[in-house]
């Protein structure tokens, strides 16, 4: 049921959006809890009603979507596993929505209802409506292009040269690990565009092949790894009329790129080392730049969602480092003090900031508005976002005691309604017991099976980490551990524990793991789970595991491999094991460039320990990764072989980076993990 209804997600409004004449909401949802074709909704604000604008059932007349590789690739670095209409973009004022189906582009009114499919090139990537809902620009063929909305004068803005570049699109180190989904930018007026231009040219090419049918050719990725080449961003200003001017800047990456009516188009950029991040002013005229401000670390300058911006009456909004804390900055000053950990920037309206911040507690996202003061919007315990246009809020909330979220709609300040939800209710309720735990205070959870008594007995341990810089396990939400007790009823004690590097404690916690994660990453699940055993004697530390994907199947294969003394089987799921194959944005971040720091990256890697290896480990994989490629648990592998350190490697043919999905394969996945567990703890004979 996991996999059907995606985590129990289906059904719950995504992609809100709120008319700023506060009369409608238009968002996202699939029609119940276990369909993942989502459609484009509606609710009128002043009667309540919900109604459907746009059905993907409707409108393909087959009922079958085919998806572009483009479309594909956007998806995956997305993490986005919904079919229908996934994506979708607005005007200003909330009226024209436009969104790409099965490769082609839609159109629909808001105010009458219709929808349209325009007759465009295809299969089209990230349609667009310009702010005054006129036209729509749209990427095709990795050209960037526009069209009217009634469909007329359909046209090439740019065109690229050649098949190594592109007008429009994020490149890969973007969207995976900029959280920048988008390749172009509409003027508040409509007649311009700012157009990122990529060229992958001098990136390395990485074959992805798929063995279970060897006569399908390889997929060829531009993958820049560590220490390698950038695919090479520039930035245009670009006319309806054919007018094209360069913008001015040089560093490595283009972050973030913001053009409101508050002034002139705003880029964040950072140099190859990531020590700085510069805010520029654009000249959209002649495409010089301003500096602005720059903010400057020692070891990395975080890229903070939503900002740099404008408010409306032109003073320049930005979070920065100071006294311990990410604070908000409006015109210069800091407006928020250092007890919270501004997270993110949701809106800037007129008279006030909304943003998303932890104070004590970071298992904890609230919401909050800095005006003349700074005041919390959410009011009960949980995670918490939102989105806002003119006097009406749509508060989203997860909490421990309920399932799934409550999105609330609030018009000035007061609660006026609640978005339906269709999400199937789980069938377990998670039991969780918050901890903090050592010296380090590192917050925790532990989950016991349903119906254990304290003292009744020894349990194995499972610690089900993530582990890794820049993510968080332990929240305040019941949703986040759904399976952790799904695993717990399978006869374990689920420890997870979030170490340093984990987001909501603040820059100096968060930069401990510079030049070390596997040291500091270690000892912090090392200690975790030993302060835990001394707090609750029921758990068996002669019978301990680990298991996670991603950075937590690295952490997991490093348990095994450097502290087997404390871990007595491991499953790494998708491990980095080597970090010169991993991309160039996120590990040259925190490990520095591998030509300066070899030895960090040989410390850090996994294939130097094989031959230390003395505890069952299984490593599973995808074949279809191309984020964390295979070539990880293949070297390992062939490291383990050679140095005679018996192991089980789990090849999942036409799997990506993202875990199986589908229902059957997806629970026997589970319950094979489940089984070697309890073969390598010796729980069954």
């Amino acid at each position: 049921m996991q996999s059907r209804t995606q985590r129990f997600t289906l059904g719950t409004a995504k992609e809100i959006r709120v008319a700023p004449d506060g009369t409608r909401l238009v968002f996202l949802r699939s029609a119940s809890g276990e369909d993942p074709r989502h459609q484009l909704w509606q609710r009128d604000l002043a009667t309540g009603v919900e109604s459907v604008l746009a059905d993907p059932a409707e409108l393909l007349a087959d009922g079958d979507e085919e998806l572009s590789d483009e479309e594909r690739a956007r998806r995956e670095r997305s993490r986005l596993q919904a079919s229908g209409i996934v994506g979708d973009a607005c005007d200003d004022a909330v009226r024209i929505v436009a969104f790409a189906l099965s490769g082609k582009l839609y159109v629909t009114d808001v105010r009458t209802g219709e929808t349209r499919q325009l007759a465009t090139a295809t299969p089209i990537v990230d349609p667009r409506p310009d702010p005054t809902g006129r036209r729509v620009a749209y990427v095709a063929d990795n050209a960037l292009r526009v069209v009217n909305v009634d469909g007329s004068d359909d046209r090439a803005l740019a065109e690229p040269a050649n098949d190594e570049q592109a007008y429009g699109l994020a490149e890969f180190i973007a969207a995976e690990e900029m959280s920048r989904s988008r390749g172009f930018w509409w003027s508040p007026d409509g007649e311009r565009l700012l157009v990122a231009h990529t060229d992958r040219t001098g990136v390395r090419e990485w074959h992805i092949s798929d063995p279970a049918n060897p006569a399908t050719k390889p997929a060829v990725v531009h993958y820049p790894a560590a220490g390698t080449a950038n695919v090479k961003v520039e930035l245009f200003v670009i006319g309806l009329d054919g007018s094209r001017v360069p913008v001015e800047f040089e560093e490595e990456y283009l972050a973030t790129v913001h053009w409101s009516a508050g002034g002139r188009p705003l880029i964040g950029v950072e140099p190859r080392d990531q020590r700085a991040m510069r805010i520029y002013a654009v000249n959209p005229d002649n495409g010089s730049t301003e500096l602005l401000h720059e903010e400057t670390d020692e070891h990395w300058v975080d890229i903070v969602a939503g900002v740099p911006a404008w408010t409306p009456d032109g003073r320049l909004v930005r979070v920065g480092v100071s006294d311990g804390a990410y604070r908000l900055v409006v015109d210069g000053k800091a407006v928020t003090d250092p007890s919270l950990q501004v997270r993110s920037v949701l809106q800037v309206g007129d008279e006030d900031v909304l943003f998303t911040a932890s104070a004590e507690d970071p298992t904890q996202v609230h919401v909050y508005r800095a005006g003349a003061s700074v005041t919390q919007v959410s009011t009960v315990d949980g995670v918490h976002s939102a989105t806002r246009s003119g006097d009406v809020t749509v508060l989203t909330t997860w909490r421990m005691n309920v399932a799934g979220p409550a999105m609330t709609v609030l018009r000035a300040g007061q609660q006026v309604g609640e978005i339906a939800s269709f999400a199937v209710t789980p069938p377990l309720e998670p039991v969780v017991i918050p901890l903090t735990l050592g010296e380090r205070g590192l917050r925790a959870a532990l989950l016991l099976p349903t119906g254990h008594e304290l003292g009744s007995g020894k349990l194995p341990v499972l610690l089900d980490p993530y582990g890794g810089p820049h993510a968080q396990r332990v929240l305040a939400s019941r949703n986040a551990y759904l399976m952790s007790q799904w695993l717990a009823d399978q006869g374990f004690a689920v420890l997870i524990a979030d170490g340093r590097g984990t987001p909501g404690r603040g820059p100096a916690w968060e930069r401990q793991v510079a030049f070390d994660f596997a040291d500091v990453t270690l000892i912090d699940q090392v200690d975790a789970l030993h302060a835990a055993a001394e707090r609750y004697p029921d758990l068996d530390l002669s019978r301990v595991a680990i298991r996670g994907w991603s950075y937590g199947g690295y952490l997991s294969a490093l348990a095994v491999l450097r502290r087997p003394d404390v871990f007595h089987a491991a499953i790494a799921g998708a491990p980095v094991t080597d970090w010169r194959l991993y991309d160039t944005h996120y590990t040259e971040r925190y490990l520095g460039h591998p030509d300066v720091h070899s030895e960090v990256y040989e410390r850090n890697s996994l294939a130097p320990d094989a031959a230390n290896l003395e505890r069952p480990l299984m490593i599973i994989h995808g074949l279809a990764d191309d984020n964390v490629v295979v070539a990880h648990s293949l070297r390992l592998s062939a490291a383990l072989v050679a140095a005679g350190r018996p192991h089980t490697l789990l090849p999942l043919p036409g799997v990506t980076h993202m875990t199986p999905q589908d229902g059957a394969t997806a629970e026997n996945f589970q319950l094979l993990q489940v089984s070697w567990l309890k073969h390598a703890l010796g729980m069954v004979g």
